[in-house]
């Protein structure tokens, strides 16, 4: 049976087709590394967003906890529920199924026990439709990325700044600053790739900390204000088109999406009141009788 044609006016659906581009995969990713094409990312929180981004050729995204700020409106990441995360997960990776979907761990999905963390990082997979699941991790997690890599979760570990931890350090803090930091950011960089991760991305470094860890491993490394060495580079979609009211220093925006929205809901506002909008009567007619 045919599908009725779309109710009213617009686009039908064949007038924007989809990309016939192969799927991504984390063998493509690694190969992009070894080859040095840069791997552009964003972070994305929508089916219908990710469908343009990846209309315009961005085929891998991170479904990342700044959800939490950007989308329920907190002032950190770390009020990102699970089943939230798993939910915004399979809606991006149903806007864009061919793409690379990274889901974000949100905090205390992957803390408390690695048991609890596996299980979750299984939902991701699973019920989130991701292909890698990042999480925030230090020395400590070394063991869990091991016994996710067991579990063949892939896994993309995040190291630098730590976003999730703001509540323990007060504001962020730049990581690589001195060479021991730097030293020691590259062992952990090391020791997680040996344990089985599969990428790793590090926020908020110094360039030479990030070309320490790009230099001492083999793993795509993603950077997210991370200087220029890193295989990737990921900011916040809201950040890079302009939506937010604070600008991270390392992002700058690629439109004045804020603004523009603000000018769109003005014209709407005029619109409505003036009852100019469906002036016509409107696109729907009556049937003559019979």
């Amino acid at each position: 049976m045919t599908p009725p044609p779309p109710a009213g006016p617009g686009p039908a659906p064949h007038e924007h087709p989809m990309p016939d581009r192969p799927a991504v995969s984390m063998r493509d990713l690694k190969r992009r590394a070894r080859e040095n094409k840069k791997i552009p990312v964003l972070t994305c929180y929508d089916a219908t967003t990710a469908r343009w981004l990846y209309r315009g050729g961005l085929d891998v995204m991170l479904v990342g906890d700044t959800a939490g700020h950007v989308v329920l409106g907190f002032d950190d990441t770390v009020h990102a529920p699970l089943d939230f995360m798993l939910t915004l997960t399979a809606a991006v990776k149903r806007g864009a199924p061919k793409a690379f979907i990274m889901g974000d761990m949100p905090f205390m999905s992957y803390h408390a026990d690695d048991a609890d963390a596996t299980r979750n990082a299984g939902r991701f997979i699973t019920e989130g439709r991701a292909d890698a699941v990042k999480i925030e991790v230090d020395e400590r997690f070394v063991g869990l990325v091991d016994k996710l890599d067991r579990a063949s979760i892939p896994v993309v570990a995040h190291i630098g700044w730590r976003p999730q931890r703001t509540a323990t350090t007060g504001v962020p803090v730049v990581a690589g600053r001195t060479a021991d930091k730097i030293k020691a950011m590259v062992q952990l960089a090391k020791r997680l790739e040996d344990a089985g991760a599969s990428m790793l991305l590090i926020e908020q470094s110094t360039a030479e900390a990030a070309q320490a860890v790009v230099d001492a491993t083999s793993v795509p490394v993603i950077g997210c204000g991370a200087g220029p060495a890193c295989h990737g580079q990921v900011v916040v979609l809201h950040d890079w088109l302009g939506l937010t009211d604070w600008q991270p220093s390392f992002v700058k925006p690629a439109a004045h999406g804020g603004q523009t929205l603000s000018d769109m809901a003005k014209r709407w506002v005029q619109r409505v009141e003036e009852g100019k909008h469906l002036s016509d009567g409107g696109p729907y007619k009556m049937q003559p009788k019979g």
